[in-house]
């Protein structure tokens, strides 16, 4: 699961990356992997709240400051490597957003802790339905998918989209990306090379339930199961992190569904330039991190 797990050791960045509805875990320094969903993050010591700059996904640049524990949880049946879940798609074509949310929330509430939530692309999704029950310190979504109501829908993701939802019977499988697809998608900033040795290493198909469920969820009357309560006053303080040049999830769909929430929490975008969809993997990933971390734990209630 990746529970205690430090984001750097021995020099080595170690960051969780959500390729859509599917992740893997990986070192720069070597091609090892782990099946990991939403990250979840808890201060070492023993303090449920720290100021920015007091706890950093390393070891703070600037304060010394040690890394926090990372909870790395994988979703129901992605608890194998990418060559499995390539091999036997059939976890990707079962898994629902409830089971997925519902284990993550067990997870939360069995710890002592309040939680730093952070979630990639679905994953953000995830940590929006967790923060409206209440659970977590703070959240963090990046590149977030829209959450239920969002309907603004930008060409890029459209085309970035249009392989799974071509097709209506795609619903119920597994859908996976040509590289060309992928390119588009999420490392569209990465040079040929190292996008296609990304590809070739960590791509596995993605939900087509999930994908269609998220498309449909604003058109179907009734609350759907990514639907949060954009009034709810109790919800922890929310960051949306947007890449400037995520085609996949582009920042007018953060921006949009930031704009949704209406009650007094903190709500709140950053748009860092020139970042593709595969935000955790691009150059410069180090600073986002950092940014985002510290503002999570200066707002965490």
């Amino acid at each position: 699961m990746g529970a205690g797990r430090q984001l750097w050791r021995g020099g080595r960045a170690r960051l969780s990356v959500d390729h859509g509805w599917r992740s893997t875990q990986f070192t720069r320094s070597t091609r090892s992997t782990r099946s990991t969903r939403s990250r979840l993050r808890v201060p070492q010591d023993s303090a449920p709240r720290r100021r920015a700059g007091g706890c950093t996904g390393r070891t703070h640049p600037q304060t010394g400051a040690p890394p926090c524990r990372t909870l790395a949880p994988a979703y129901p049946g992605f608890e194998v490597e990418v060559e499995s879940l390539n091999a036997d798609t059939s976890p990707i074509e079962k898994v629902t957003v409830p089971q997925i949310v519902d284990s993550l929330a067990a997870l939360v509430q069995g710890l002592d802790k309040p939680l730093v939530l952070i979630g990639h692309s679905a994953g953000g999704v995830f940590v929006q339905l967790l923060l409206d029950r209440g659970l977590g310190a703070a959240g963090v979504a990046i590149n977030s998918a829209p959450t239920e109501g969002v309907a603004v829908l930008p060409l890029a993701q459209i085309k970035s989209a249009f392989p799974v939802l071509k097709n209506p019977a795609n619903r119920h499988r597994a859908v996976g990306l040509t590289f060309e697809q992928w390119h588009y998608a999420f490392t569209n900033t990465f040079p040929e090379e190292e996008s296609r040795a990304l590809y070739e290493r960590y791509a596995v198909p993605a939900s087509g339930s999930i994908f269609w469920d998220s498309a449909l969820a604003t058109l179907r009357p009734g609350h759907q199961s990514i639907y949060v309560n954009y009034h709810n006053g109790d919800r922890p303080p929310l960051l949306f992190v947007s890449g400037e040049k995520d085609h996949l999830m582009p920042p007018k769909v953060q921006h949009s569904n930031a704009k949704h929430y209406k009650s007094h929490t903190v709500t709140e975008v950053k748009e860092y330039p020139g970042m593709p969809h595969l935000l955790p993997a691009a150059p410069g990933w180090e600073a986002v991190a950092d940014g985002a971390l510290d503002w999570a734990v200066a707002h965490a209630r």
